[in-house]
C-alpha cells in the first residue's frame, strides 16, 4: 500500500483531476483554529460562484444534504483508505455535519480546521505503532493471511485495534515485498522506518492552507466531479501545465528524504546548458540574484523549493548543489544560473511512422502516428497574439505537414491517456480534418445551445484517418474523437472513452475584490455540457469505438460513470453536417482481419494474456501473505517476461527494453536512485506497443479493402471526391 497518497487534493486539470501529494517543511506546521481572513472571503466567494445559476451549470444549495455530502467527501480526502480515522472519531465529528454549508457560507471554517489536526494526531499515533511493528516478530509468512489493501468503500474502524490490525497486515506486505526483491531483514527495516517516518513527516507538516483547499475541493467535488478550487500556487502549476512552458532553470525536481533531487535536465535549458548538474545531484541551498541571502532548504517541501527557483526570465538564482556521486556531508557547489523561459517540449504532440510490410496483394504501407498527450494552450500567449504560443493543433498541423512531405499513406491520431484540456483546441485540431463543419454543441445551464466549429476552409490531412482512444481518453480527445465518427471522416479504434461531458472555466478570484496580487486563487468550474454534432453526449457513455481492443480498465472502476454525482447521458437535436463517410459496411471486413492478425501477432496475445490476468487479480482487491505464493507467482512473472523476450529473439520482434527489471523491487519512487529511475522510464517510452501498430495495421486494412472495391468505396465514402486519396 502506498500510504503518501492517502492526503491529496485536487490540481491541474480541464478535463480528469490529477492528485497532488504535498510534501513536508522543515518545521511541523500547526493548523490554526480558525480562517484567515483571505480564507473566509474565498469560501463566501466559492459559495457564491457555485450556489449561483449564472455561473454554475448545475447549483446545489448548501442544505442538511450537501452539508452531508461535504463532511463524508472531506473525510475520504484525508483519510481515503480508512487507516488513520475509527469510527468513533467520525462520530466525534458528526455535530459538524450539519453545519459544513453554513461554514462555508460564512467564512467559518473552524470545523475542518479540527477534523484536520485530529487526522494529524492520528497520522502520529499509527506511524508509531507500524515503526514499533518492525522490532516485534511477526514477519513469518506461512500462514494464509490477505491484505486487502482496497477499502474505498469498506466501514470505518470499529476500534483503534481494529485499525492496529489493518496496519499490521500492510507492514507484513512491505516487508514481504522486500524480502521477495533481496533485501536481508536490517536493510528491510532500515528502509520501512524510514520510510514511515518520511510518511509522518510529510503529514505533520502540512499546514492551514492544505487543510483549506482540501475542505473547499470536499465543497466543489459535492456539486460535481470535474469542479475545483485551486489555492494560487495550484492556479500557477495549472497554467504551467497548459502553456507548457515554464520560467526557471529547466530541471525536474523529485524530493528524496529531506532533500529535493534533480530527476532529469530539460534539454536547452539553463541548467542542462551550464553542463554543470548530472541527475541525482541535491540542491540544499537557494539564493535570489547575485548577492541574495543563501537559504538552506533541506527539508522544505517540494513546491516551496520550486518557487524559490523559478522566476522571471533574465533573472538570476544561485544554487548550492551536492553532487549526486557524493554524500549527504559532501561540500556543495555553488552554481549561478540565469533564468530562461523553457518550453516543455516532451508533453508536446511527436510523431512517427510506423512501416507496415508487404503481405498477400496488399503493398507496404507507410503510417504517421502523432501521440499527443493533452490539448495544451498557452492561453496567455494566445491573448496577447505572440508568435510562438504553445498549441496542441499547431504543432499537430507542422506534424501533418511533415507526414503529406514524406507520402505516408495513412494518418492515426493517439490520444490514448489524453485527459483533455482546452476547448478551443479540440475544435480547432478538428478542422485540420475536415473542411469547414459544427464540433460540438455546449448547453449552458439555463438551456441556450450554441455551436462551435471550423469555419476555416481547407484541411491539413485529407487521406486515411483513424483515432486511437482508451478509457483515459477524455473531455477534449472525446470532441475530437466523437467529432471525427459523427462525420464519417475516420476510424475509431482501442477503447471506449472515459464519457467525461461537460465544459468548465477558470474563473481567477482575484479579478472581483480588485487585488492585484494573488490572494484567493481559482475555481475550475463546470459550466456547461457538450454535445456532439448529431446531438448525443458524451457524458456517461463516452466515445464507443469502431474497433475494440481488450478493455484494461471496467467501466465499473474508473471512468465518468464511477462518480456518484456524475451527470447523467442525454441527447439534443442535431446539427447538419458532411457525412463524409459512412464506416459501417467496411467494419466488418476490418474486424475480420483484425481477428484473424491478432490470431498470429505474438505480442497483441500477450497484451491480451496481460490484460486478462490483471482484470482477475484486480477483482481480488487482496494480496496474499504467504511467502510460498507469493515467490511462486514472482518467479511465474520472471520466467513469462524472459521468455517473451527470447521468443522476441527468435521472431525477430522489437526486444522490451524493460525484460530485465525485477516485476517488483518493494520501493517507492523516493527510494529509488533517481537517475537510474528516469532513466528506467525513459526506456520504457521504446516499449513494444502492439495496439499502436494494430491501429496502424486497421487503417492500412482499410486502405486496401476500400482501394480494391469500387462497390465498397462508394459505399463507405460518398463523399470520396472530398475525400482525397481515402481509397487509392
Amino acid at each position: 500500500m502506498n500510504l503518501s497518497r492517502t492526503v491529496s487534493v485536487s490540481v491541474i486539470a480541464l478535463a480528469l483531476s490529477v492528485p497532488l501529494v504535498l510534501m513536508a517543511r522543515a518545521d511541523n506546521a500547526t493548523i490554526p483554529s480558525t480562517a484567515s481572513v483571505d480564507q473566509a472571503t474565498t469560501s463566501k466567494m466559492v459559495y457564491g460562484l457555485l450556489s449561483d445559476s449564472r455561473y454554475a451549470y448545475r447549483p446545489r444549495p448548501l442544505d442538511a444534504t450537501l452539508s452531508a455530502d461535504i463532511f463524508k467527501r472531506y473525510l475520504e480526502s484525508l483519510d481515503a483508505g480508512k487507516m488513520f480515522f475509527t469510527a468513533q472519531d467520525v462520530a466525534k465529528f458528526a455535530p459538524y455535519k450539519a453545519g459544513m454549508g453554513r461554514a462555508i457560507k460564512a467564512g467559518e471554517l473552524d470545523p475542518a480546521f479540527a477534523i484536520f489536526s485530529l487526522f494529524k494526531q492520528r497520522v502520529g499515533q499509527r506511524v508509531d505503532y507500524a515503526r514499533g511493528l518492525l522490532k516485534q516478530d511477526i514477519f513469518d509468512f506461512s500462514g494464509n493471511d490477505r491484505w486487502y489493501y482496497d477499502r474505498e468503500d469498506a466501514p470505518w474502524a470499529a476500534s483503534d485495534a481494529e485499525v492496529e490490525q489493518l496496519w499490521k497486515q500492510s507492514v507484513r506486505n512491505d516487508w514481504l515485498r522486500l524480502k521477495l526483491a533481496g533485501k536481508k531483514p536490517d536493510d528491510i527495516r532500515k528502509t520501512l522506518d524510514k520510510r514511515y517516518a518520511n510518511l509522518d513527516k510529510t503529514l505533520q507538516q502540512l499546514d492551514g492552507t492544505d487543510a483549506f483547499q482540501s475542505f473547499l475541493n470536499a465543497y466543489t467535488a459535492s456539486i460535481d466531479p470535474h469542479t475545483d478550487y485551486f489555492d494560487p500556487r495550484s492556479a500557477d502549476r495549472f497554467n504551467q501545465s497548459m502553456s507548457l512552458s515554464l520560467e526557471g532553470i529547466g530541471a525536474q525536481l523529485q524530493k528524496q528524504d529531506d532533500v529535493v533531487v534533480i530527476r532529469e535536465l530539460i534539454a536547452g535549458g539553463p541548467a542542462a546548458s551550464s553542463g554543470k548538474f548530472t541527475p541525482g545531484d541535491r540542491i540544499v541551498g537557494v539564493g535570489q540574484g547575485a548577492n541574495g541571502q543563501m537559504e538552506d532548504v533541506i527539508g522544505w517541501r517540494i513546491d516551496d523549493v520550486v518557487e524559490k527557483i523559478k522566476g522571471p526570465k533574465g533573472t538570476q538564482v544561485r544554487l548550492d548543489v551536492i553532487p549526486a556521486a557524493m554524500g549527504m556531508d559532501g561540500k556543495p557547489n555553488r552554481i549561478v544560473l540565469t533564468r530562461a523561459r523553457i518550453r516543455l517540449e516532451e508533453q508536446a504532440a511527436k510523431s512517427e511512422i510506423l512501416k507496415l510490410p508487404a503481405a498477400g496483394n496488399a503493398p507496404e504501407r507507410r503510417i504517421g502516428v502523432v501521440k499527443l498527450p493533452a490539448f495544451y494552450q498557452d492561453f496567455e500567449g494566445r491573448r496577447k497574439n505572440s508568435d510562438d504560443y504553445a498549441s496542441a493543433t499547431r504543432d499537430v498541423a507542422r506534424l501533418l505537414k511533415e507526414f503529406k512531405a514524406r507520402g505516408v499513406d495513412g494518418v492515426v491520431m493517439d490520444l490514448r491517456n489524453n485527459g483533455g484540456g482546452s476547448l478551443n483546441e479540440a475544435i480547432e485540431l478538428t478542422g485540420l480534418f475536415i473542411d469547414k463543419g459544427p464540433v460540438v454543441q455546449v448547453r449552458e445551464s439555463g438551456g441556450r445551445v450554441s455551436v462551435e466549429g471550423d469555419r476555416d476552409a481547407g484541411v491539413a490531412w485529407d487521406g486515411p484517418l483513424a483515432v486511437l482512444t482508451n478509457r483515459g481518453s477524455a473531455s477534449a480527445s472525446e470532441i475530437f474523437a466523437g467529432a471525427i465518427q459523427d462525420y464519417g471522416r475516420g476510424l475509431v479504434i482501442g477503447e471506449t472513452t472515459f464519457g467525461k461531458g461537460t465544459v468548465q472555466n477558470l474563473v481567477d478570484l482575484d479579478r472581483w475584490p480588485g487585488n492585484e496580487g494573488k490572494r484567493y486563487g481559482q475555481v475550475k468550474l463546470t459550466i456547461a455540457q457538450f454535445f456532439l454534432p448529431d446531438g448525443s453526449s458524451t457524458q456517461n457513455k463516452g466515445v464507443v469505438p469502431d474497433i475494440a481492443f481488450p478493455v484494461m480498465v471496467d467501466a465499473s472502476e474508473f471512468g465518468e460513470s464511477t462518480y456518484d454525482n456524475a451527470l447523467p447521458w442525454t441527447r439534443i437535436a442535431a446539427v447538419a453536417h458532411t457525412q463524409y463517410g459512412n464506416f459501417a459496411p467496411l467494419l466488418p471486413k476490418l474486424q475480420a482481419r483484425h481477428v484473424a492478425r491478432i490470431a498470429q501477432d505474438k505480442e497483441f496475445q500477450w497484451f491480451e494474456e496481460d490484460v486478462k490476468e490483471f482484470r482477475t487479480e484486480q477483482a481480488k482487491k487482496y494480496v496474499s501473505l504467504n511467502e510460498a505464493e507469493r515467490r511462486a507467482d514472482r518467479d511465474r512473472q520472471d520466467a513469462k517476461r524472459k521468455s517473451r523476450q527470447e521468443q522476441r529473439k527468435a521472431l525477430g520482434l522489437p526486444l522490451d527494453p524493460l525484460a530485465a527489471d525485477a516485476a517488483d523491487d518493494g520501493l517507492q519512487a523516493s527510494e529509488r536512485n533517481v537517475a537510474k529511475d528516469a532513466a528506467r522510464e525513459k526506456a520504457a517510452e521504446d516499449a513494444p506497443d502492439p495496439l499502436l501498430r494494430e491501429s496502424a495495421a486497421i487503417l492500412a486494412d482499410a486502405v486496401q479493402l476500400l482501394g480494391n472495391d469500387e462497390v465498397l468505396s462508394a459505399q463507405v465514402l460518398p463523399e470520396a471526391k472530398v475525400q482525397g486519396h481515402w481509397a487509392d
